[in-house]
């Protein structure tokens, strides 16, 4: 039985070869349930995705067009930062400064949308041939941690995540900081010394799986593709 993202792909065919050209009202929910063998749930995650980048539009009683102007959003992909690290032509390491199973803040607990109970608190300074590259702050769920517990004193949470948790989707912020406190003392800068700083929360389909707090260190520079 096809799943919600197969569905996505299909729908994403027939538009990219025009066969729903930009504009058309596509068939509705149960006729694709029907068409697709699937429940009309499964038809509705998919298309609310769609919906959710701006490929379809959907209006209550009008249907589902596909979108006559198609925003354009930027993509983001997950780095690994050791791999970041290495693509500058620097030495990659690696300093675990705090791990423990403890309670999330609130602000933690708000982001992610779920009371998970105690998570695993990892804080992490990644280093490029000597100097503070990135400060990780990061709270796991505990759910999608292995036991016994990765090394992330030999792996980082980051790129363990990358290679072993998919995740359903996702937020991303970003902010330029004035860098202090136990991160400013991590990374080596002075206090107030402009930061890059990016924010971002994952999710499976039944459970939140991370928030973490990354701070770069001065003259970082994002690229990404639209």
């Amino acid at each position: 039985m096809a799943g919600w993202e197969d569905i996505r792909a299909e729908v994403l065919a027939r538009i990219r070869s025009r066969a729903w050209p930009l504009g058309a009202l596509i068939p509705g929910e149960e006729a694709l349930a029907q068409e697709f063998g699937v429940a009309r749930a499964t038809v509705n995650r998919a298309l609310s995705e769609l919906a959710r980048v701006g490929v379809l539009e959907r209006k209550r009683k009008a249907g589902t067009r596909v979108a006559a102007l198609p925003v354009r959003k930027a993509s983001f992909d997950i780095p690994v930062i050791r791999a970041e690290v290495e693509a500058r032509g620097e030495i990659y390491g690696l300093r675990l400064l705090y791990l423990a199973i403890e309670r999330p803040p609130v602000p933690v607990v708000a982001r992610l949308g779920q009371d998970v109970g105690d998570m695993v608190h990892v804080q992490t300074l990644h280093l490029a041939t000597g100097r503070g590259f990135v400060v990780e702050d990061r709270w796991l769920n505990r759910a999608v941690v292995p036991d016994p517990m990765p090394d992330f004193g030999a792996v980082s949470a980051n790129e363990w995540l990358v290679a072993h948790v998919s995740y359903a989707t996702g937020d991303i912020s970003f902010a330029a900081e004035g860098a202090g406190g136990w991160e400013a003392e991590a990374m080596g800068v002075t206090d107030g010394a402009a930061v890059f700083v990016t924010e971002r929360c994952t999710w499976a389909p039944e459970h939140p799986i991370t928030w973490v707090r990354l701070v770069h260190a001065p003259g970082y520079r994002l690229s990404t593709l639209l």
